[in-house]
């Protein structure tokens, strides 16, 4: 057996996948239709949406498999994403390859196997729209064309749910790519018995700066605000923005100090912005803290909400001190 290589762009690759935000969430029809219709159209027993991730090929749409992800060394789609073209396999028994195969000296006994690599914007190949058969085939230039329009199918789903998920003036995650990221890890905080802590961000008399300088200043500052936020928080942390001038970073396995350590650097970091800028007027933020317990908060809605009402109390408790002077 082969095991497949690395691109050359592995880093990058890897990095525009995870940002996508698409690993490991629900099945979604508008894939689940391009593999329904792969299957009925090539009369295969499998058709997939597979996606190459740093260790494992991961299954947004599978269609006669019963598994969602196996192991990339004994992938066929982590060779295919190394070619441009579609990567075609008649007899993987005759295939210096992948006669040795797991895969098809066992479950599932793939035979014949055709990968369309499935390419975003800027060139880096995510993985493939695939067909596997248990007998061995051939597949001839019309076959080969329509399995090509329909990775293209496929191509555009995924540039929709990058669009979907990203925030366009931030270029964060917007409500839902938080919310579904943000789901995952703490998920993994609760198996593996990790802290987590969710921090909710309000933007200070953004009204006023949206009054006083115009729409287009308030964009500024919000994406000057963002930018801040992208440097003060480790790669780790799941950061968004949520709508308007809210935004929202889910901290995981970080202790008390850390936490605080890392406000500590944001409003540093702001503070440096505010001073060197020289706007007019200074962003201001009120913010929220909430430590994550299992027994209160099932999921991330509940965070937020518990977080939203903390910053919503400071606010008032700073209104309130403001009117005694």
């Amino acid at each position: 057996m082969l095991v497949p290589g690395e691109p050359a762009d592995e880093d990058d690759r890897i990095k525009v996948l995870q940002e996508l935000h698409i690993l490991d969430t629900a099945p979604e029809e508008r894939f689940d239709r391009l593999t329904r219709l792969a299957k009925r159209l090539f009369d295969v027993p499998i058709a997939l949406v597979s996606l190459v991730d740093e260790h494992r090929q991961w299954f947004k749409s599978c269609v006669g498999l019963s598994v969602t992800e196996m192991s990339r060394e004994v992938s066929f789609c982590g060779h295919a994403i190394l070619k441009n073209e579609m990567l075609l396999v008649p007899d993987a028994c005759k295939d210096k390859r992948f006669w040795n195969n797991p895969l098809v000296t066992g479950k599932p006994y793939i035979r014949f196997y055709a990968g369309y690599p499935l390419t975003v914007p800027d060139g880096h190949k995510m993985g493939t729209l695939c067909l596997i058969d248990f007998k061995p085939r051939h597949f001839d230039a019309e076959e080969y064309a329509l399995l090509r329009d329909l990775a293209g199918m496929a191509e555009q789903e995924l540039m929709a749910v990058q669009t979907e998920s990203i925030d366009e003036l931030t270029w964060l995650s917007n409500r839902r790519g938080f919310m579904t990221l943000a789901q995952h890890a703490l998920d993994a905080c609760q198996r593996q018995e990790r802290s987590a802590t969710l921090l909710f961000f309000d933007l200070d008399d953004f009204k006023k700066i949206n009054d006083l300088y115009g729409h287009a200043e308030g964009d500024n500052t919000i994406k000057a605000f963002a930018d801040v936020l992208r440097i003060a928080f480790r790669e780790c942390d799941v950061v968004g923005r949520l709508g308007r001038d809210e935004f929202v970073a889910l901290l995981t396995g970080s202790n008390q100090v850390e936490t605080s350590a890392v406000i500590a650097r944001f409003k540093e970091l702001l503070e440096e912005d505010n001073a060197t800028l020289h706007r007019g007027y200074a962003i201001r933020f009120s913010v929220g803290q909430i430590e994550y317990n299992r027994e209160l908060h099932t999921n991330v809605e509940d965070l937020l909400a518990q977080a939203d009402r903390a910053v919503y109390e400071r606010k008032e408790s700073l209104r309130a001190s403001r009117h005694q002077y």
